[in-house]
């Protein structure tokens, strides 16, 4: 069986990573990697190459930046071209990123298997452009690998067949679990993009008494009016414990063009920070107090290391990490009483779901062999 492997966004090379390892020399299986470029710059995708030790890709569409219409044009045009010439019996989409349903399109219209993994998540809020991402995968794959027996009841709504279905793990949790003691060793001494500063671990900020922010997501960070009063909430936290925010680039952007940086240096433990590689981040990340987030992949690592997670959105595509999980959705205006809760001791905790025990690459293996007879 030829498979080609589809890497997009930086979502998805936490995926990819323990799907190679498990398909390397795999005598049954030829492996392809194909990167769209969607995420091109280092730390948004090459440098997490180096540090989750995935094999360079051997093609690479280099698409690049542009609204999502152009991007999803440029991706099936040029993913159109890898399939002729390469000619696969199957192509492996992970998650729910442009990349993803777009390539999945590609390979559906030549006749080529669709493999989702990360499938059935739904968030029901079509005004997210995963969720479009998600419901336009789903409607044309082959075989459903899912993270959650929630996924699998909504595929199954949806009418897919059972026998299609596989509820294996959650591949982040494998990358999360064969790099943790690595990312442990990686220093935490960063540069402030605010201000001519270093911060350090130990120094500015200490075990269990910071927190760390992400956020991207377009409602909040793109109007100008909603980001302002984010930064208002964000100074008031770190008024009562560091709070460290590795910035997205579409936020920095924002706040660049807003004229928002006189803002944010009103606050001294307000710390802006480049984007981090992987290893860095789940270093952060592991030894905070708790996370602030709008991001979908770090309510499962939060979770499975069992750190109060406050995710900003009205719903998430994740609910078990809500059900049975670390991670609480709440309103902006909860920002602050929510975490005036965490720092009295008060966080939520939780267990770790079904399967996110570190060994879902296995699984899939194992499952594709079966489905294709191999």
């Amino acid at each position: 069986m030829k498979l080609i492997v589809i890497a997009g966004a930086r979502p998805n090379f936490m995926k990819i990573a323990p799907m190679m390892k498990a398909l390397h020399d795999n005598p049954h299986i030829t492996t392809i990697l194909v990167h769209t470029g969607q995420h091109y710059d280092l730390k948004m995708s090459g440098q997490f190459f180096e540090e989750l030790n995935i094999p360079m890709p051997e093609i690479n569409l280099e698409v690049g930046s542009a609204s999502q219409a152009v991007q999803t044009a440029r991706i099936m045009e040029r993913f159109e071209e890898v399939c002729l010439t390469e000619k696969p019996d199957a192509i492996l989409v992970v998650g729910d990123v442009t990349s993803t349903a777009a390539c999945s399109l590609v390979a559906s219209k030549l006749g080529i298997s669709v493999i989702h993994y990360e499938a059935g998540l739904r968030s029901n809020d079509r005004t997210m452009p995963e969720e479009i991402n998600r419901l336009v995968t789903d409607a044309i794959s082959d075989l459903f690998f899912t993270t959650s027996a929630d996924a699998d009841d909504n595929l199954l709504r949806e009418g897919v067949d059972e026998r299609k279905i596989f509820m294996v793990g959650n591949l982040m949790i494998d990358s999360l679990v064969g790099n943790l003691d690595r990312a442990m060793q990686s220093p935490l001494r960063f540069k402030l993009l605010n201000r001519e500063q270093e911060i350090a671990f130990g120094k500015e900020f200490v075990k269990g008494h910071y927190g760390v922010m992400t956020f991207h997501r377009p409602g909040n960070v793109d109007d100008e009016e909603s980001l302002r009063r984010l930064i208002d909430l964000w100074g008031e936290v770190s008024e009562k414990v560091p709070l460290i925010f590795p910035v997205h680039p579409r936020t920095y952007k924002n706040i660049e063009q807003f004229g928002l940086r006189g803002e944010i240096d009103k606050y001294e433990q307000l710390y802006f920070i480049e984007s981090l590689g992987y290893l860095q981040f789940i270093h952060l990340v592991s030894q905070a107090q708790f996370i602030l987030t709008d991001s979908g992949g770090i309510q499962e690592e939060t979770t499975y290391l069992n750190i109060p997670c406050l995710t900003v959105r009205p719903n998430t595509e994740r609910p078990i990490t809500v059900w049975e999980g670390s991670n609480k959705l709440i309103k902006v205006d909860a920002i602050v009483p929510e975490i005036e809760e965490i720092l009295c001791g008060k966080g939520k905790h939780g267990k770790r779901p079904k399967y996110w025990d570190g060994n879902a690459a296995q699984r899939i293996v194992k499952e594709i062999e079966k489905f294709y007879n191999l």
